[in-house]
């Protein structure tokens, strides 16, 4: 898969091409409906598929204290559009002159200039250009003048449910691991570099694996057993706690796992947490020796949660 960024990269081999438009926050099932539809499509053209989406998402640009929890950063949406056969990304960067652009230029710029493209899918809510005033109906307005044909993807539904990024920040946030993977197509997970923490784990006797965040907010927040991938582990089972550690006077949101039965240096390596269960809520402690015995309470629940007694 080719990762474009910006417009300004795109070349005369780009053009020609299904495309998808869309933040695809998580790429859970219901993105996975339009993929499906662009690749069934792309086939028959005998064309490749590409995802225009956008970073950062607007919500954050224009409000970005008011702005969701995102689900997966770049690196993790691009790699799991990678993981559902998707040939091109196009990342267009948000800020005031994307917003501003009316929806026919949009649709010039964009689409027909930079990509070319035969044919365009787009989910049932899809809005585009200045002021969110594009609607499905211009772009088959505009591509018919334009020459391409574009498609809305019926909204996709689980249990009666809209299958969609509020409803698994939702699911998330309530600690329903299980209702998130059936929504998502997978387990909820995290990817990062291994940074260097503040030790606190490691003088409590429970030393921590600290990842960096390329984002402030997340949609969990807790207590959870899960599963370590990469640099050379291969879903090694961890007690992840994800919060502020209130109990430390902390502010930021920092995410940690003590890795059961292991010892070794994982410093600036990317890894992927996949959590499985959440074990408690975040909360806070009287002081260090409470906050020792409840880690120590959590550990004995992730080694229950994953069959594995101590040594």
């Amino acid at each position: 898969m080719e990762l474009i960024r910006g417009i300004q990269n795109l070349k005369s081999r780009h053009r020609g091409c299904v495309a998808t438009i869309g933040n695809f926050d998580g790429v859970h099932r219901g993105h996975a409906r339009l993929l499906e539809r662009a690749r069934e499509r792309a086939d028959g053209l005998g064309l490749p598929t590409c995802v225009v989406t956008f970073e950062p998402h607007s919500k954050e640009f224009f409000a970005p204290e008011r702005a969701p929890a995102r689900l997966t950063d770049l690196r993790g949406k691009v790699n799991a559009l990678r993981d559902h056969g998707v040939d091109r990304v196009l990342v267009l960067p948000f800020n005031r002159s994307l917003a501003s652009l009316e929806p026919e230029t949009f649709v010039r710029r964009i689409l027909v200039e930079g990509l070319g493209v035969r044919h365009v899918v787009v989910g049932h809510d899809f809005v585009f250009g200045q002021g969110a005033r594009g609607s499905i109906e211009d772009l088959r307005r505009i591509g018919e003048q334009r020459g391409f044909a574009a498609e809305e993807v019926a909204e996709y539904r689980e249990d009666g449910l809209a299958v969609g990024s509020t409803a698994i920040r939702e699911a998330l946030e309530a600690g329903d691991l299980d209702r998130a993977e059936r929504l998502l197509g997978r387990p909820y997970s995290l990817c990062g570099r291994v940074v260097a923490g503040d030790r606190i784990g490691r003088e409590l006797g429970f030393p921590t694996l600290n990842l960096h965040l390329h984002h402030r907010r997340l949609p969990v927040a807790g207590v959870f057993a899960g599963r370590v991938h990469g640099a050379g582990l291969d879903g090694h089972p961890a007690a992840v706690n994800v919060g502020t550690r209130p109990a430390v006077k902390g502010v930021d949101v920092r995410v940690e796992a003590h890795l059961l039965d292991f010892t070794g240096d994982l410093y600036g390596a990317r890894v992927e947490l996949v959590f499985e269960r959440r074990l408690r809520e975040e909360r806070d402690f009287p002081g260090l020796e409470a906050l020792r015995e409840q880690i120590a309470a959590d550990v004995r629940r992730a080694r229950e949660h994953f069959g594995r007694p101590a040594g």
